[in-house]
Parts: C-alpha cells; structure tokens; sequence
C-alpha cells in the first residue's frame, strides 16, 4: 500500500462501519495463550499490524497460529513452544513493544525470556522499569546486554506484593501474565482496571486461574501449577469507535459505528453530548451525529479507567477546533501527546500548549517542563496542509482534520495508521470521503 494519502476535505462522513475486537486486548490474549496447555480460540480479532506482529511473534516461539481473517477468529496452539533465536524476535518485533509481555509466559513455560529493544509510538516515556521490577519481584534474574534483555528463573516464579506509583496498564497485564502461574498468592495495589485488563482477566479466568479484583484498585492472584486453553470474544474497540465518533462530529456528517459497545465508553459518550454532538444507542452499536448548529467548548481531563480515556483525547480534539469558545484539555496519562496539535496550527487551528496543569487537578506532569495541557479556540476553518503522521492516534487525528479542511491535504506514514483501525481506507470509502494514492 502506497504510504500517502492525498485527501479531498470539506464534506460530511455519512454511512456506516464496523469496529471489531480491541487492539489493546487481542494482543494480549494473544499473547495469554502461551500459559495454556492446549489450544485456544479468540473470536472478533481485527486484521491490524499489530495481530500481524504478534501471530509472528508467537510463531518464531513455536506456537501455531491460524488466522480466519475475514471471520475475525484465531486458534493458537502452543503445544510446541521454544525459545525464538534473538535476531529473529528483534527482526520481527520492530517498534513493537508487545515482546516485554512474552517474558512471564516464556519464564513459566521455559524458564528464560528474552527481548530486544523496545519501540513504539513517540508520545511520552514508557519506561519497561516496571515490567522488570516486576518480574524480579518474582524472583526472575534480569541479564541487561548489549542487543537486549535475557530473563531467567532457575527457582520458578513466586507471588508476592506489587504497589505500583500509577496504574500503569502495561504493568498491570505484565503482572496478571505472570502471577496466574506464580506459586503462591500475588497481590497488585494501585491496580488499572480499564476495559480490555477486565477483558484479560475474564480470558486468564476461563483459562483456569483464579483472580478477584476489588473496588479499591486491588487484584488478587492465586497461582495455580496449570492453565488450559480458552474460547472467548473479544469486546469491541472503544478507542476506534471514538475515532469514527469524533470525525462525524468534525466533519458535521452521521456515522453508525456497528459494534461499538456503550457501557466501555461511558466518559466519552458524556463528552461527547457536552461537545453538542448527538448518539444513539442500539443492540448493535451506536449512531453518532452533527445535530446543526453551534458546538460547546469544554473543559476536558484525561484520566486513567473511568475517567476520559487518553487516546479519545487527539481525534476529539480535530472536533474541538469547530467549537466556539476556549475549550481546554488537560492531559495527564502521558506527557508528549500534544506533538500533534502542530500540524493543526498549521492547517489554521489556534491551539495553545502550556506546562501548567490546566483546567483540572494538579497532576505528575506539573513543574516538569512537558506541554501537557492545551487551550483551543474556535472555531477555526481548517486549510488543507501536507501532514506527516507522527504515531498512530495522533495519525487518524490528522486523517479527520484532513477531511475536515477544506481542499486536498497529502498525508504521509499512513501505514502506522494500520497498526490499530483496522480496513481505515475501506471505512472511508464507505463514508463518502475522497482520496487517492496520487
């Protein structure tokens, strides 16, 4: 696929499209399916990169993979597993950053891991420190050398006590993937607790573990020496689905996003009605549209599960710029995620970034010197530009402030837009909007 679009902006998105399983879970449970002890099947998989990265992944290490793409179901048999040869998983991961996630299952299954050096999209520091605290809490023995990380447990893995210093959702997972098998009872305070971990957990759950979760951000693991296979369904992405929401609303069209699951997306859909945008919910999906008129500035704060969901934050703010007023968005999951807004300014929007914790609480961002909060006025009519994609949310954020300005804008490195919506040309198409490859 050519690597840039040349997009016609300027008219409404009208029509209807499908979201499938979250890219944030199925790579996951893709990945659980290493503790297994026989095969298991994960319905309403999305064809992404990032499946595509992880199917290698598990099939370097000896896990056979069979993907129905168009049936969205995958089987995964790790019968077979053994250690992938070092320059194969760093020539197969990329910027991939799921490799990490392998090690507790490699550890209970072989007992030694290894992982290249991590990628993944430039939006703020995700240091993999907790990951290895984590596994040596465990008692894993972490080997830093020049080409990565090698990862033993020559006594097995033991449960223990976590306290993490933000409910960090890769943390979260890492532990989860390595406590379900970990002698003994393993605690994690400060839990995440977002949709797709629930997700990981029910997956863990009919797998054989045991796991409870409190209401205070505590879960509790009890080991257990075996784990079978699964049979599950992933839920949908509520990320795309926002996505999808936040260009109708940009673009003042009506969009039906199938699939697209309510009680996941609770904070956005009240943002969402703030804003002056209108839904509909169905068994289905949900129906989002432009209503006419005037939209509302907001004051907005991201926040970890159940607040407003980081990555809603890039594309809703496209939208934003259509509004009237100063809306302002405190950001404060991660510290860089206001880059994007450059290529806004200039296609003619008036966004501000500011280092003060703005229009919210007082957050681990503040006196640090990271743009984490932004004051958009609007509105603003938007002017085709040349725009290059910096990662994949700040990437489709991009895609809707093309179709909303008014002209041809050439977007460039849309195939990290590949790595999480899932068909994004075909949904266009489908849409009514314009574009080309040149």
């Amino acid at each position: 696929m050519d690597d840039v679009l040349y997009v016609n902006g300027g008219n409404p998105l009208n029509g209807q499209i499908t979201v499938r399983g979250a890219k944030n879970f199925v790579s996951k449970a893709m990945v659980a399916a290493l503790l297994g002890e026989g095969p298991s099947v994960l319905r309403n998989v999305p064809q992404i990169r990032d499946v595509a990265v992880v199917t290698g992944l598990l099939e370097l290490h000896g896990v056979t993979v069979h993907h129905d793409a168009e049936g969205g179901v995958l089987t995964l048999d790790p019968s077979n597993v053994e250690s992938a040869h070092v320059a194969d998983i760093d020539a197969h991961a990329g910027s991939s950053r799921i490799p990490i996630l392998f090690c507790g299952p490699l550890l209970h299954r072989l007992g030694e891991a290894f992982i290249p050096d991590l990628g993944g999209c430039r939006i703020g520091d995700r240091p993999i420190n907790y990951h290895l605290d984590i596994l040596r809490q465990f008692g894993a023995e972490v080997d830093k050398r020049a080409q990565g990380i090698h990862i033993r447990a020559p006594q097995g893995l033991h449960g223990t006590k976590v306290t993490l210093p933000y409910p960090s959702v890769g943390a979260t997972e890492q532990l989860l993937l390595t406590a379900v098998r970990a002698e003994g009872l393993t605690e994690l305070r400060n839990a995440a607790i977002e949709p797709e971990i629930m997700d990981l957990i029910n997956v863990l759950q009919k797998m054989g573990a045991i796991i409870s979760v409190d209401t205070d951000r505590v879960i509790r693991i009890e080991g257990v020496a075996r784990l079978g296979g699964y049979r599950h369904t992933a839920l949908a992405d509520r990320i795309e689905a926002a996505s999808w929401a936040s260009a109708a609303l940009a673009t003042r069209g009506d969009v039906y996003v199938r699939g697209a699951s309510q009680p996941e997306m609770t904070a956005f859909l009240n943002t969402f009605r703030k804003v002056g945008g209108e839904f509909d919910v169905d068994d289905d999906g949900i129906r989002f549209w432009h209503p006419g008129g005037d939209l509302s500035s907001i004051v907005l704060e991201t926040d970890v599960h159940p607040g407003f969901m980081t990555d809603w934050q890039q594309p809703l703010v496209v939208a934003l710029t259509q509004a009237t007023g100063l809306s302002i968005v405190h950001e404060t999951v991660y510290e860089n995620r206001f880059g994007f807004t450059d290529a806004l300014r200039g296609m003619g929007s008036t966004i501000q970034v500011y280092r003060e914790c703005l229009g919210g609480h007082p957050c681990r961002f503040g006196q640090r010197n990271f743009y984490h909060s932004a004051v958009i006025s609007g509105p603003t009519p938007l002017a085709a530009a040349d725009i290059e994609v910096p990662d994949l949310r700040g990437g489709f954020s991009h895609l809707i402030a093309a179709l909303t300005a008014k002209g041809t804008s050439s977007v460039r490195g849309i195939q990290l837009i590949d790595r999480g919506y899932e068909h994004f040309q075909e949904k266009l198409t489908a849409l009514g909007a314009e574009f080309s490859h040149g």
